[in-house]
Parts: structure tokens; C-alpha cells; sequence
């Protein structure tokens, strides 16, 4: 059973230890769904698989099985192995995110807000559930499994699971209950109460949101919106057909506005000089690290560093709150009525007792801003493998100009809404230590987006390196609207 798991863990898109040794020490079985019967009615085991590494850390992994007595040919692709069960005797075990017969008893399981004390369904009012309908498994998630039940509702499946309150859930219900039009709405969520932690932390184990079927990826949006000025040889992109500045700014009125109601329905606070000087001191860390393994970052490392010094000089304290964690156009989705954003996990690789720390809003529009500039150049580095246009990267640079430009404008006009009795023609300019800490964050992103390159797509370290340049060459006051 352990060797059959490892294996199948090993070789899945959401396991987080690829290139490690792991080592399967633990299963446990933290409830099920269906009836444990010996008559070939399926049954599924949700278990929590525990990895060891041979660094002593170690990881835990949702896995829901579903088992059968007899071999089931239309699974085949989902097999995990087959052994004997304490409670089921010999079984064939399958991956119940590819069983249409079994994922439909999580849909009933909301909809009778089950809890049998192993698991715990529970529901925000206001919608009503379509159980007639059957679901298809997404096939592009890397960290969970999301399963979408006809036209009606989304199933994320999280697959790493550690005691506490996931911030997903926690964050699309208060929004939810706040009315925010800008995420999918919370239907409900699953927790194992026998579980929860000796300091009384929950175990969440899945949530149920509202299906935005018709909604289009934000990224995707924005590489066909570059695609289209590079076709366009004689026009700039405010004159192109799929300009995407009017969709940036209203990206940035929407992600301000996220902050905004954030602000109101979780605790605030502020970083002082010690958090701040903390916050620069991890940013050199990351450096140091970075440059060991990119060599090509060492000829930016002390305009870095100075950016980085500039930080632990900021004299001002600065407003954190909850935030999304880890933001970019691939967490925003379009649809007709306005942007919706999605994934509030916040950053994977970063313990949940980080992420749900919180943090300042500017880390948010960073992480965006640095988002529209790898679109650009991600397109760019398409072509240029096709032809030789030196053309090319100038019109990169302008398109990823324009939209930073936009959302920031938009942002910033939902952060610093026009006061009563006030007029003004455009939104104000950021204060310097804001435009310092902007600045700062956008270069840790971009040193983390160099580092990730070099281990995985060397051909596009010209991305991150490019931006660096950029970030430690153009002076601050131009990041401001």
C-alpha cells in the first residue's frame, strides 16, 4: 500500500517534492464517503498520506480513494494499486477525483451539510445546490485538484493539507458574506473536526465556490492582447484593436477595492521600524541565496541591496493587513460582470502559519505589476525564437508599460476614493516611502521569478534579469501615477 501510494504521489502534478527523495511513513483514514459494503458498491477512504525527505522535513497529502472489490476498466488511468484494507478486505484502489460515480457524494454530502463527527460539510445560505448534474476534473491545476459539477459549482480538492484555517476558505467567506462582487462565491467547505490539532486548529480539507464557466483567464487575455500589437507593425498599443489598458485599469479598481473590504473584515495593523528592517533583511537573504545560484544577478547586486537598505529607511509606519498572497494575472479570471479574483492560499511554497500572517497591500500590486511585464516579454521571447525584430522588444516594454501604468491607476483611485466635496483629474501620487517599498518588492519578485527561470526555463532568464535593470536603473517617481 505505502510503495503503491509513493509512487502515485511522486509522480502527480500537485506534489510539491519533485526531485526529492520521499518516503511514505504515515496513512490515515480521516473519514469516507458512501457505505463500506462487500458488494462492490464503491467507497472512498479519504486518507492523509505523510511523506518523510531525507532532510527531516515532511509533508502531508490529502488523497481521496475510491475502492472497489472488483477492477474497474474505465479507471484504469487513475489506478493506485491494490492491497487489503482492515476494513474493506482486498480492494483496487483508484483516485475518486476521476470517478464520476463517487465525486457526486461530496456534492450530496454539502447539500445535507453532513457531519458525522470524521466529516464536517458545512454551508453559507443562499444557493442552491444542482445534484442532477455530474463532474469533470480540471486537468491544468498544479498544487490541488478542482472538479467543476456542470455549470453550477467548483470543487478545489487541497492536496498538501496542514492544521489551521487555509486562507482560501477563511478569506472568500468573509468576502463572500460581505457581498464583494470581485471573487467566485463560497458555498461551503469541508473540515475533519476529529482532527483538529491540539491547539484546536481545524483541518480543511476542501471548499465549494461558485463556477464562473464563462469567465476567461486573465493571463490568457493579456498574451492575446500582446500578440495583437506585434501583429500590428505601424501602431502602439493605444491604437491596436485588443488594447488591454482599459481592462488593466479595471483590474486595478477591483483589486483596490478587494483590499478595501479586506481592511474591514480582518484585524490591521502596522510595521514599524523593526518589522520594516525585518522585511529588508529578508529581502538581502533572498538576494545572498539568489546570487549563488544566478551568477548573472551579481552585477545588480548592490543597487539591490540598495533598494533593500531603502526600505529599513522608511521613517513612516506602514498599514498591513490580509492580503492575497501571492497575485498575478493567472489568479484573475474576466467575465461579464467585471474581474473576479481567485486562489487567496497565498504563496504555496511559504508554511500556512506565514501566510495567513498580514502583510502590506503594495506586496499585492507588486506581484501584478510584475505580472503584465512577463506577459509582454513572455510573448516576446515567443517571437523573437521565430524572427529577428529588434522591434519587437521595444513594443514589449511599451505594452507592459501601459498596463502597469493602468492597473496602478486604477488601484490607486479604489484605494484614495475622491472625498466629498473634492475634485481632482487624476488619482494621487503615492508618497515616497510607498513609492520605496513598491519598488522594492517588485525586485524581491522579479530575483525569485530569476532564480525560478534558471532551474526550469533557462531560455527565459532574460525576463527577470531585464526587469532588474529596469527596476535598479529608472528612477522611482516614474512607478507613480
Amino acid at each position: 500500500m505505502k510503495a503503491d501510494l509513493e509512487q502515485f504521489i511522486e509522480s502527480a502534478r500537485w506534489f510539491g517534492g519533485k526531485g526529492r527523495s520521499a518516503t511514505v511513513t504515515e496513512v490515515r483514514r480521516v473519514g469516507g464517503l458512501g457505505t463500506v459494503e462487500k458488494d462492490g458498491t464503491p467507497y472512498v477512504g479519504i486518507e492523509l498520506v505523510t511523506l518523510a525527505y531525507d532532510s527531516g522535513e515532511s509533508e502531508t497529502y490529502q488523497v481521496p480513494i475510491a475502492y472497489y472489490a472488483d477492477p474497474q476498466g474505465r479507471l484504469e488511468h487513475a489506478q493506485i494499486g491494490q492491497w487489503d484494507d482492515p476494513d474493506l478486505g482486498p480492494v483496487h484502489a483508484y483516485d475518486a477525483m476521476h470517478d464520476r460515480e463517487v465525486t457526486i457524494l461530496w456534492l450530496r454530502a454539502f447539500d445535507e451539510q453532513h457531519d458525522d463527527g470524521k466529516l464536517a460539510f458545512h454551508r453559507l445560505p443562499g444557493h442552491e445546490l444542482d445534484l442532477t448534474t455530474h463532474s469533470t476534473l480540471f486537468s491544468g491545476e498544479q498544487s490541488n485538484s478542482s472538479l467543476a459539477f456542470g455549470e453550477d459549482s467548483l470543487m478545489k480538492v487541497f492536496r498538501k493539507v496542514t492544521f489551521g484555517h487555509n486562507p482560501d476558505i477563511e478569506i472568500h467567506a468573509k468576502l463572500t458574506e460581505a457581498g464583494s462582487e470581485h471573487v467566485a462565491a463560497l458555498y461551503g467547505w469541508v473540515e475533519a473536526p476529529g482532527h483538529r490539532s491540539t491547539g484546536g486548529e481545524p483541518l480543511h480539507l476542501a471548499m465549494l465556490q461558485q463556477f464562473l464557466r464563462t469567465a476567461s483567464d486573465g493571463w490568457d487575455l493579456a498574451l492575446a492582447s500582446v500578440r495583437d500589437l506585434f501583429a500590428e507593425a505601424d501602431l502602439h498599443a493605444d491604437e491596436v484593436g485588443g488594447d488591454f489598458a482599459a481592462e488593466s485599469h479595471r483590474l486595478g479598481v477591483a483589486t483596490g477595492e478587494v483590499h478595501r473590504t479586506l481592511r474591514e473584515v480582518f484585524p490591521t495593523s502596522e510595521w514599524g521600524t523593526d518589522e520594516l528592517k525585518s522585511l529588508a533583511g529578508a529581502m538581502r537573504e533572498r538576494l545572498d541565496a539568489a546570487v549563488e545560484a544566478v551568477p548573472d544577478l551579481a552585477s545588480f547586486a548592490e543597487a539591490l541591496r540598495s533598494q533593500y537598505d531603502a526600505v529599513e529607511a522608511i521613517d513612516q509606519a506602514v498599514p498591513v493587513q490580509r492580503v492575497h498572497g501571492d497575485y498575478h494575472l493567472g489568479q484573475t479570471l474576466r467575465t461579464v460582470r467585471g474581474w473576479k479574483i481567485v486562489d487567496f492560499e497565498g504563496e504555496p511554497a511559504k508554511p500556512l502559519s506565514e501566510r495567513v500572517l498580514p502583510d502590506s497591500p503594495w506586496r499585492d500590486v507588486a506581484g501584478m505589476l510584475r505580472s503584465f511585464d512577463y506577459a509582454a516579454h513572455a510573448v516576446e521571447a515567443d517571437v523573437q525564437a521565430e524572427t529577428d525584430n529588434s522591434q519587437i522588444a521595444y513594443r514589449a516594454a511599451e505594452w507592459a508599460e501601459r498596463n502597469q501604468q493602468q492597473f496602478l491607476a486604477g488601484y490607486v483611485e479604489a484605494t484614495y476614493p475622491v472625498k466629498e466635496g473634492e475634485e481632482r483629474d487624476q488619482p494621487p501620487e503615492l508618497p515616497d516611502h510607498l513609492r520605496t517599498l513598491l519598488r522594492a518588492y517588485q525586485t524581491d519578485k522579479a530575483v525569485y521569478e530569476a532564480v525560478y527561470e534558471a532551474r526550469n526555463r533557462p531560455s527565459w532568464i532574460g525576463i527577470p534579469l531585464g526587469a532588474i535593470e529596469r527596476l535598479t536603473a529608472a528612477p522611482a517617481q516614474e512607478e507613480a501615477p
